[in-house]
């Protein structure tokens, strides 16, 4: 079969060739640009997806990011301060307003203390709130960062930024970035895919995005009712050996386009469509838990068949159980202006046992030592009230010091990593930046952050595009 022909000559005159046709100096000059990008990127001749060796050997073979939308405060869960206690409803001192951005904080506002009781669990004397009873039995597992700082303080563009390590919607996210490094290690299952319990972040679908990676290592959204991936399956009248002949006969001319032109979106839809296919077996049975043990389903607090954080981390365990590289769990309602002391209570209970009952899950079955588990949210919340002093008081948004933790492949267990300052305001001891915390995941799923580049617009980028630099003590 002959190669089709896809150019088309005509004869322009030079009048033409400069101003006709959508055509000018301009769009000379980003076609020159964009044609020494593609010159410089490697040529597509493989299946993009195909695993990919790491940089040196990994601690970690999986991710399962819990991301709480809306931002929990830390001053409830995990970073205590009697002294703010100590100060509740007194006026924050001025000097700790000066030059300081908030997105609703009125003049004046003052301080709140946590209205939760304070433990010490585990060898480790690891200092969790009341709140998280189940999670506070894996204290030994658990590295908390107290001192990590965002440089974006409302909710969408810091959500990006958690996600990107940039403020502003176009770059690729980290699981594309991971994926885009190891590729995949499972044929019938994405390498990246994305749960949402409640609405999406306001950080939209960039937050798993590929940014201006090829198209392929982006997220995939899983959903837990109806149809678990959109436009996977068959329309009316095709059936599967159909739709098979359909996918082959496709994807044999894209490989005739792709060997001419080497253009990675090219690779990206024979991928597409050839997983697309595979996952009309694969995902249905892998999204049905009704097979799951009784006492599983009692340990995640999950019932079959019905949509919940606690089901989403049950499919968690299943995804990398599978193969699945990165997995994702956006869980909505984090977002407490107002009655922390009634909602957070409320959220803590949805997802405090399915968290605990995952780390067990994983750690049961051998897989924690190779599944990172990382749980963090935007940013974090003021240690000043929000509203009117009383029972119903919330608090507002705080980017320059907030709390996270880290569990499973590599982590070192029962570790604290920063001390803030005696009201939880600022870093004292050991800032950590979010392009830190990214320059940890990466290593410890086995890749040098500095040397995981793509080549766009005329220079490399990387997830840690401004700096970044691997926390030491966190590592085992």
């Amino acid at each position: 079969m002959e190669p089709l022909a896809y150019d088309s000559f005509q004869t322009l005159t030079r009048r033409e060739f400069l101003h006709g046709r959508g055509l000018g100096i301009g769009s000379m000059a980003l076609a020159s640009l964009l044609a020494d990008d593609a010159r410089s990127a490697p040529r597509i001749t493989r299946d993009p997806l195909a695993a990919k060796q790491a940089h040196f050997a990994p601690k970690a073979k999986h991710i399962i990011y819990l991301h709480m939308v809306g931002a929990p405060s830390h001053l409830d869960l995990f970073d205590y301060k009697p002294t703010l206690k100590k100060y509740d409803g007194k006026p924050c001192p001025q000097h700790l307003l000066e030059g300081q951005r908030f997105a609703f904080l009125q003049k004046n506002p003052k301080l709140l203390g946590t209205k939760f009781r304070f433990d010490k669990h585990g060898e480790s004397g690891l200092e969790l709130s009341e709140l998280l009873p189940n999670l506070a039995q894996h204290a030994d597992d658990m590295a908390v960062v107290k001192t990590l700082h965002t440089e974006e303080f409302n909710h969408g563009p810091a959500q990006v930024f958690m996600q990107t390590g940039f403020g502003r919607q176009g770059r690729p996210s980290m699981g594309a970035w991971v994926t885009y490094g190891l590729g995949s290690e499972s044929r019938d299952l994405p390498a990246f895919v994305v749960m949402v319990t409640g609405l999406t972040g306001g950080g939209g679908s960039s937050l798993w995005g590929s940014g201006f990676l090829p198209s392929v290592y982006q997220g995939v959204r899983f959903r837990a009712k109806g149809e678990p991936v959109l436009f996977v399956n068959n329309p009316p009248g095709i059936d599967h050996a159909a739709r098979g002949r359909i996918v082959n006969d496709i994807g044999q001319l894209n490989k005739l386009q792709l060997d001419r032109i080497g253009d990675p979106e090219i690779a990206t839809r024979i991928a597409s469509y050839e997983l697309a296919y595979r996952m009309q077996t694969s995902v249905p049975e892998l999204m049905d838990t009704r097979a799951e043990p009784k006492h599983i389903h009692e340990m995640y607090g999950t019932q079959p068949g019905q949509a919940s954080f606690a089901n989403n981390c049950l499919l968690a365990r299943r995804l990398v159980e599978n193969g699945v590289r990165v997995v994702q769990l956006y869980d909505q309602g984090w977002d407490h202006h107002g009655d922390v002391k009634g909602r957070l209570p409320r959220k803590c209970k949805q997802v405090d046992q399915p968290i605990a009952a995952l780390i067990s899950d994983l750690k049961q079955r051998g897989l924690l030592d190779e599944t990172l588990i990382v749980w963090g949210a935007e940013f974090g919340r003021t240690p000043m009230l929000q509203g009117a002093a009383g029972p119903k008081a919330g608090r507002d948004h705080h980017k320059d010091a907030f709390s996270v933790w880290m569990a499973g492949g590599g982590v070192k267990g029962g570790t604290t990593v920063g001390k803030t300052d005696e009201l939880g305001y600022h870093v004292a001891e050991d800032p950590v930046h979010v392009n830190d915390l990214h320059a940890t995941i990466l290593h410890l799923m086995g890749m040098e952050h500095d040397r995981l580049t793509y080549k766009f617009q005329g220079r490399n980028y990387r997830l840690t595009d401004a700096g970044g630099k691997v926390v030491d003590k966190l590592l085992a």
